[in-house]
């Protein structure tokens, strides 16, 4: 794993920048490893071994990438204990393991004597994966696997490199060793939570007349949230057609993004996607930190790495553009959308990091007529930075593998998400000029630009969720930027919720009928919550057991829910989430309310951030002269 210096809030205090731990990837000596060639001589999978060539039968896609995410090389600093036993006896060796994949490793070794290695057929290695330096579900203690010696090089300053690969790989080792009975009490867990929820509601209906508003809310909210999580299990990403390759232009908004942007941009142009069909345009927002700088760095990189060759067109398929002035996320998008020339746009935000497969994914279920807009999933990319970013790991995973499969079951996705999204071009165009100048009781929108334009879509289009479609984004890594993007994030969902509601019954019923549930249950939430916590207690003498109760058993099914789902270890705080969202989270949502005419972003210094720090800096001044005319007198 590699640590990156990241200060989020863009042009704050160096001090307050803190160390995020990202996954860190092997660089394969092409900085465009996945653009299949034009001239057809070697596609993607033959470089990279995963299938053979054969005319007559197509590719298996969903093989090929399982394939490429087992190849895939993590840097990383293990100590390894090597166990040999051969005619001569057992040996043991200690070495460090510069790099791992799924299927194997390669270990670097001070001293000559460990040419044994290289001659034994067979090795037991024991090492501890730890937490970032592989995906998540991989971390875990590593016992007695067995491997086999494949390369053996003597260096020249004395140390010997050793490629080791395992007999089985590391995701087989861990179903034979742990994930078995993980996956199994955790099967368990998930069908007596259900079937004690359903038993407690069954309870507020017997007990409805005495409190009927209560009881109605538990009920709906107890129906709202196991609908989701039961559609979820029918839902199914569409399959990859490799003949279906309609023209893409992805389309990058910065702002104040100096420390993410190359590393978008890479992820963006690399992609499994014929090089003529896809171009990438990145559309700055007139920074006021170094972005620019790093846009055009990145750029000039990419079309260096071309310039022999010339086969991936590079000098025509990546541009930026550079605002004259700050306009905002919605201006810089539709700036490039205008300028995109295929049918599709796929927006990414300035720090999420692509799939390599995530374009191909993502554009499958276009080949409805109907189907207006598309969104990815979204996974952590710093998730073991610290207790915060394990926790919104957990959230992002089961918001959109739960809730989002859920709405896409009914092709009713309510949030195509900004860090990965595809439309068709014709329609942002169509709806470009209302989504710009969109007014909210009088005041204008400048955020929530993802679930705006998902509602104009989702007015008269189909909208869905592509779970083989991945990226990456970094969350925010301290409470005070994270609880402000949550405020914001509020603010856009009571607005954009309140307008969805006017033509949402449209759709499916049971669609509809979950959404206003959806709708119902946090608004009224922190009324509920002060009733059972504070006023009953109070009044009635009566200790909140049953709520109590419930709110564990909601913690307890996301919790469970990421554990069967994703086999990590950062199921703990789904429960951790739970709670701090009915301590904290829940309190944001009334105050939402009465701020929501507000504009600034609070996790970036955008104009209206600016502006208002410059407001508090003239309040305080003032304060401290009227303090100082006040003592003199």
């Amino acid at each position: 794993m590699i640590t990156v210096k990241n200060n989020p809030v863009g042009n704050t205090d160096s001090g307050a920048e803190t160390q995020d731990v990202l996954l860190a990837e092997k660089p394969d000596r092409r900085m465009l490893s996945y653009v299949p060639n034009e001239d057809g001589l070697r596609s993607n999978h033959d470089r990279r071994g995963a299938l053979e060539d054969d005319e007559n039968r197509p590719i298996d896609y969903k093989l090929y990438q399982q394939e490429d995410k087992r190849g895939k090389r993590y840097l990383v600093d293990y100590e390894v204990t090597v166990k040999i036993a051969d005619q001569a006896g057992k040996r043991t060796f200690v070495g460090r393991a510069v790099d791992i994949s799924a299927t194997g490793m390669l270990l670097k070794f001070p001293r000559e004597d460990t040419e044994y290695i290289h001659k034994a057929e067979q090795v037991q290695l024991n090492f501890v994966i730890t937490p970032g330096s592989m995906p998540e579900g991989y971390e875990m203690k590593i016992k007695n696997l067995k491997a086999r010696c494949v390369r053996f090089v003597k260096k020249e300053d004395g140390t010997l490199l050793c490629g080791l690969e395992f007999m089985d790989t590391l995701a087989q080792y861990a179903t034979r060793k742990r994930q078995n009975y993980l996956l199994g009490a955790a099967a368990f867990c998930l069908c007596i939570i259900t079937f004690v929820i359903i038993m407690m509601r069954a309870e507020s209906v017997v007990y409805f007349r005495f409190n009927r508003w209560l009881y109605l809310y538990s009920i709906i909210a107890a129906t709202f949230l196991l609908s989701r999580y039961f559609f979820a299990i029918f839902y199914r990403p569409v399959p990859i057609d490799p003949n279906y390759t309609p023209g893409v232009t992805v389309i990058i908004p910065c702002f104040n993004e100096e420390n993410w942007i190359k590393r978008t941009i890479y992820s963006c142009i690399n992609q499994d996607y014929p090089a003529d069909k896809l171009e990438v345009i990145v559309v700055d927002d007139h920074s006021n930190d170094h972005s620019v700088e790093r846009i055009k760095e990145a750029i000039a990189e990419i079309k260096s790495a071309d310039t022999e060759s010339g086969i991936y067109h590079t000098d025509t398929r990546i541009r930026y553009i550079v605002q004259p002035v700050n306009k905002g996320k919605r201006d810089a998008m539709a700036v490039g959308a205008v300028e995109a020339q295929h049918e599709l746009l796929v927006f990414v935000d300035s720090d999420s990091f692509l799939d390599p497969f995530a374009v191909r994914n993502i554009v499958q279920p276009f080949k409805d007529k109907d189907m207006g807009g598309v969104s990815g999933r979204t996974d952590v990319a710093n998730t073991y930075t610290n207790a915060l970013t394990r926790m919104q790991s957990v959230r992002y995973y089961i918001a959109f593998r739960v809730m989002k499969a859920a709405e896409s079951y009914f092709d009713s996705v309510t949030c195509l998400s900004g860090p990965l999204s595809c439309y068709r071009r014709d329609l942002v165009l169509k709806y470009a000029d209302a989504w710009l100048n969109q007014k909210f009781l009088g005041q204008r929108a400048t955020f929530g630009d993802d679930r705006s334009m998902t509602n104009f879509i989702l007015r008269h289009n189909r909208t869905a969720y592509q779970d083989s479609a991945v990226c990456a984004t970094i969350v925010p890594n301290t409470y005070t930027v994270f609880l402000k993007q949550q405020m914001r994030w509020k603010r856009s969902w009571l607005r954009e919720s309140l307008i969805a509601g006017r033509f949402i019954w449209r759709k499916e019923p049971f669609m509809s009928l979950s959404f206003y549930m959806g709708l119902v249950v946090p608004i009224a939430a922190p009324v509920i919550v002060l009733y059972n916590l504070i006023y009953v207690p109070v009044m009635h003498r009566v200790f909140p057991l049953t709520f109590l109760v419930g709110m564990l058993l909601m913690a307890l099914l996301m919790s469970m829910a990421q554990l069967f789902l994703r086999r990590s270890s950062t199921w703990l705080f789904g429960m951790w989430f739970c709670f701090y969202y009915e301590a904290v989270l829940l309190w944001q949502m009334p105050v939402a309310w009465f701020t929501f005419w507000k504009s600034t972003w609070g996790t970036r210094m955008t104009p209206a951030d600016l502006a208002e720090l410059e407001k508090k800096r003239r309040e305080k001044e003032q304060k401290e002269a009227k303090k100082k005319h006040a003592s003199q007198k």
